[in-house]
């Protein structure tokens, strides 16, 4: 309005149209306070990633507290690490034609091996993500590396059970390495290995030269 009216113009007009002027103010002191609740609430900051883990903790303290007989555990939908902010949709696969892990089809989802243990089983069950820019679009692994020993990672199955691992540590290897041990286990304990790719992205190869995986352990 004031583009069309001039600024005198403008402020004369508002002078004359208290009721409107109120309305207007108030439309931008609402505007603002919505902004401001929009970086409280969606801008990732140490404090909400702490209050993210605080949240997910005292659900599982509410679990242990109410101790219902678990007589199987579900399958995963949801990987949350506060840590990173990530809390990302869980796909199932299995293996490709070549005989490798299958990965999820969403970028900023992950994906479960479901022809290995469920999380929270014993041995050792595995979880799959993307690596790197893909049409601009980021991957739900891009900040993996920065777990380290100690940090504490959350699966949420379907039927509402969250379950903690802790990080143990982590390990890179080459693509054609044997990488066995990260799906499997001899101890009977529960384990969830997180893998995805590292590195700079090869125009010959169309792939990267690294393996990620990172070691968890039930809590």
């Amino acid at each position: 309005m004031a583009g069309f009216l001039g600024y005198d113009a403008f402020m004369e007009f508002m002078q004359s149209r208290p009721l409107l002027r109120r309305i207007l103010f108030g439309a931008f002191f609402m505007g603002l306070g919505l902004y401001v609740i929009f970086l409280f609430y969606f801008i990732p900051t140490d404090s909400t990633q702490s209050n993210s883990e605080s949240f997910i903790e005292n659900t599982i303290a509410l679990q242990e507290q109410e101790n219902i007989p678990i007589l199987s555990v579900g399958k995963p939908t949801h990987l949350k690490i506060p840590k990173i902010n990530l809390d990302s949709v869980v796909e199932f696969v299995g293996l490709t034609p070549d005989g490798t892990m299958d990965v999820p089809k969403e970028r900023t989802n992950v994906a479960w091996f479901e022809l290995g243990p469920r999380p929270g089983e014993d041995g050792t069950a595995v979880i799959a993500g993307h690596y790197g820019l893909n049409n601009k679009k980021k991957s739900a692994f891009d900040n993996l590396y920065k777990l380290r020993k100690g940090d504490k990672i959350y699966t949420e199955d379907d039927k509402g059970i969250i379950t903690a691992f802790v990080v143990r540590g982590n390990r890179r290897y080459d693509p054609e390495a044997d990488a066995s041990s990260v799906f499997g286990s001899n101890d009977d304990k529960s384990h969830l290995n997180l893998v995805t790719c590292e590195g700079e992205w090869d125009e010959v190869s169309e792939s990267y030269p690294t393996r990620l995986v990172v070691f968890t352990d039930k809590e």
